[in-house]
């Protein structure tokens, strides 16, 4: 008895190891047919142009700030900054293409380089392994650079995280942070959110440089001497997540403001996979009688990361959550500002890999000037959106339904 007992206990675990493996390959099958459909889909697509919100430079407490929402608009600042550079200049991006739009960045750097400027440039290497290895071994030597390894230790958690950061500060007085990679199709066919800050704020953004820089010793590059004095309470602060010493102060960031609310809370994600708390944190500033509004791209460039996301969408609405879906163009914003008076623009995404994963940087602001511009530019995009109500969102298709569900256990991984 005991040993056919036995017997059906190994018959059940190799049927239910046989399901696991089948079931572990559909999905992998479906996230490639998902995104052969998606490619086959953007290459049909034509670029629609989508409103902007004009720059304009904002005071907050001696510090000048200015909200780019177009990509042409931000990469001249950064060209015109890069080209009056006289000491140093400290660039990082997590994509950097090798296109007319990279091309020119390369050269204003290799310009500040020739000048005597010390030019330090940072990119993470998987988010580029399509962009051919030519343009970067075309960086001049006069630049010391660090790319980001593409595949770190296996053994080594702490050396997983992807440098998804965006930044540039030059003679420690201008600096950018925000969303935009760098390259062409984020130029003029990419709805994106960067801030310059110019004044003592600088430092802040400059410290992140080069504590990441020193933070990654090597034999082949030298540290950055260079010591940034900081305000103990600057008008801007930065918050950064940093995986090798195990600190994600940015996710703390977001559900500290939403529980301060107590009028609104308009956010603007490209990729919104959140975790139990933030969508806790979220439904108790709607009992509470806050507004709480999100827009997010109707069609993301991550298509699973799409399905994933639409598998929230049921709760966030129930709970009185407003979702609008940004039109003809991917939005690509990691923005939030909340009650008129607080405001971030960064680098992270509201999902784990940002939150819990990633290098990233955020900007906060605690300024009513910078709240309102940042409320204008929400306003602005949520007139290319169509919003989803609950009704619609409940009518969608049984094969819709079946596919979120079905990818629903790959949201930890996101």
């Amino acid at each position: 008895m005991l040993a056919g007992m036995r017997d059906a206990l190994a018959r059940g675990r190799v049927i239910l190891g046989r399901l696991t493996t089948a079931v572990l390959l559909l999905q992998i099958l479906s996230v490639v047919a998902l995104s052969l459909k998606k490619k086959l889909r953007k290459k049909k697509r034509k670029l629609r142009k989508f409103p902007i919100t004009k720059p304009e430079p904002i005071d907050v407490s001696g510090d000048e700030v200015t909200v780019y929402t177009y990509g042409e608009h931000v990469f001249d600042a950064m060209i015109e900054a890069i080209d009056a550079a006289e000491d140093h200049v400290f660039f990082e991006t997590y994509i950097w293409k090798g296109d007319a739009e990279g091309l020119r960045f390369r050269s204003a750097l290799a310009r500040a380089a020739d000048r005597g400027v010390r030019v330090h440039a940072v990119w993470d290497e998987f988010a580029n392994l399509v962009v051919p290895r030519k343009f970067y071994r075309g960086i001049p030597a006069t630049i010391n650079t660090m790319p980001h390894p593409a595949f770190p230790l296996p053994w080594s958690p702490r050396s997983w995280g992807r440098d998804h950061r965006k930044l540039l500060t030059v003679d420690g007085r201008i600096g950018f942070i925000g969303g935009y990679n760098i390259g062409s199709l984020y130029a003029t066919g990419w709805r994106d959110t960067h801030a310059r800050v110019v004044g003592d704020g600088v430092a802040e953004l400059e410290n992140a440089f080069v504590d990441f820089w020193n933070m990654h010793p090597s034999k082949v590059r030298d540290r950055i001497e260079h010591d940034t004095q900081r305000e103990w309470e600057p008008s801007v602060r930065v918050h950064r997540n940093t995986p090798r010493i195990q600190v994600y102060p940015i996710r703390n960031m977001y559900l500290e403001a939403i529980d301060r609310a107590s009028q609104h809370i308009w956010l603007t994600h490209a990729y919104l996979i959140p975790d139990d708390d933030l969508v806790a944190a979220l439904r108790d500033a709607v009992r509470r009688g806050v507004d709480v509004r999100i827009i997010v791209p109707a069609r993301s460039n991550h298509v699973v990361a799409d399905w994933l996301s639409r598998g929230f969408y049921s709760e966030l609405l129930r709970s009185g959550i407003r979702l609008f879906l940004y039109q003809g163009a991917m939005v690509h914003s990691k923005t939030a500002t909340i009650d008129g008076r607080w405001s971030t623009i960064g680098t992270a995404n509201l999902d784990r890999l940002s939150l819990l994963g990633n290098y990233e940087v955020n900007l906060e602001i605690t300024d009513e000037d910078v709240a309102a511009y940042m409320e204008s530019v929400f306003l602005t995009d949520e007139s290319n959106c169509i919003e989803v109500s609950e009704d619609r969102w409940r009518e969608r298709s049984i094969v819709a339904k079946g596919t979120e569900l079905f990818l629903s256990p790959w949201r930890p991984l996101f």
